[in-house]
């Protein structure tokens, strides 16, 4: 794998941002190289004093929510307007790596501070945002502080989130430091201007193919179901097969058909997953009695989604009647599919063309805080590539030749729409 330094703006440190990466990736709550930061945790809050360390050094005015999103504002030279957003998210699940979120962040300052370098004078200003609880680990709920800002999470929902101790958010936040009213972290519609998100891929298709940053048109969004199937349970030796009502049986019968349903719509991007499965009473010898589990199904399509979702319930139906055990489904969530804004990904383009960087037109099937912030603003997002694909574990890489394109891709394109 080659580091050999790219091509950037003279002002741009891309040996500064991957020291930066690193000393992030050591504030964890497991030893290096696994990174784990639960919102809110101990490492979480020294995470987050690091990096506002940082912006103020670079001279941002940094400020923060009640629920702890974290602006730090570049002023430009007309106030008055919105200002250009760019960023993501610090915190990490549990045996996790360096790269995801935290490149969005800590490149997104490195733009700005190449761009004050340079002494580029935006009319806009440029605000670097830091999402709380991108992802769900401390509550089940990934994105938490973006859902609400676009107030698609309100904040009586939100204070009816609780982790698996049964404690909620106010029991986090305000120990935290946390401690406005949620009302306020809502924002309306053009709080910010344009909105854009650099994240790994995720994925394998940059790096296969050798491109150097992906320009993103859509975010995928999942439809979450739980399910619960109960049937009837007994000994494994007594109960004859003519008159079983095996749950488990049952529930391979819906797993396969979701399978089938999300491959039927004939289209790459509808994806359908059963992500838990858990059997009681679990025993070797005895029939399983109750299933309960979980579904995503996740498209660019919404209609197509919801059309796998409506073929499942059908064959739930059939399963149900069938082998006579009870179907019970709970919709948990079904976010809409974002559409990336066209001027800014034409801003993206040039900007990649003038950088002399390769780039792709590509889809994000992954949940990103810009899905959110999509009901505020227009956005897009700008993808590196990651070594083979691999995310959200301690092997997760992306090399500083990669960051530091994309970030010279940002960085100019930061400078176009703040102007």
């Amino acid at each position: 794998m080659t580091t050999t330094r790219p091509n950037l703006n003279p002002d741009l440190s891309v040996d500064r941002l991957m020291a930066e990466l690193f000393a992030l990736a050591k504030i964890s709550e497991a030893e290096p190289p696994v990174v784990t930061r639960v919102v809110f945790g101990p490492a979480d809050l020294r995470a987050r004093a690091y990096v506002k360390g940082l912006c103020a050094e670079a001279g941002l005015t940094v400020r923060e929510d009640a629920v702890g999103n974290t602006f730090a504002r570049w002023e430009g030279a007309d106030p008055s307007l919105a200002p250009i957003g760019t960023g993501s998210h610090i915190d990490a699940i549990p045996n996790a790596g360096l790269y995801d979120g935290c490149v969005g962040v800590l490149g997104g300052l490195e733009a700005i501070r190449a761009l004050k370098a340079l002494g580029f004078k935006p009319r806009r200003s440029i605000e670097l945002v830091v999402f709380t609880a991108e992802e769900p680990t401390r509550f089940g709920i990934g994105c938490l502080g973006s859902r609400m800002m676009a107030n698609v999470l309100t904040p009586q929902q939100a204070l009816a989130l609780r982790d698996k101790e049964g404690r909620g958010l106010e029991d986090w936040r305000v120990p935290a430091g946390f401690t406005g009213p949620l009302e306020s972290v809502a924002v309306p519609k053009g709080r910010f201007h344009q909105f854009i998100e650099m994240h790994i891929e995720q994925g394998p298709l940059l790096e296969e193919e050798k491109v150097d940053v992906g320009l993103v048109t859509h975010i995928a969004a999942p439809a979450s179901q739980r399910i619960v199937i109960e049937g009837e349970g007994g000994h494994a030796g007594g109960k004859l097969m003519p008159g079983r009502k095996d749950a488990l049986a049952a529930a391979a019968e819906l797993i396969l058909a979701l399978e089938s349903a999300a491959k039927s719509t004939g289209a790459i991007d509808t994806v359908g997953t059963v992500g838990i499965c858990e059997v009681f009473p679990g025993a070797v010898n005895s029939i399983p009695s109750r299933v309960t589990m979980t579904t995503d199904v996740r498209d660019i399509d919404r209609a197509r989604r919801d059309r796998v979702l409506a073929a499942l319930g059908a064959v739930a139906n059939d399963i149900s009647r069938r082998r006579g055990v009870k179907i019970a489904t709970e919709l948990v969530n079904a976010d809409p599919p974002t559409t990336c804004d066209p001027a800014i990904l034409a801003a993206l383009e040039e900007s990649a063309i003038a950088a002399g960087k390769s780039y792709k037109k590509m889809v994000a099937r992954a949940y990103h805080d810009t899905s959110f912030v999509s009901c505020i603003a227009p956005v897009a997002m700008l993808f590196i590539p990651c070594r083979g694909g691999v995310s959200h574990r301690p092997d997760e890489y992306a090399s500083p030749q990669w960051i530091g394109s994309g970030v010279h891709v940002l960085s100019r394109t930061l400078a176009k729409l703040a102007a």
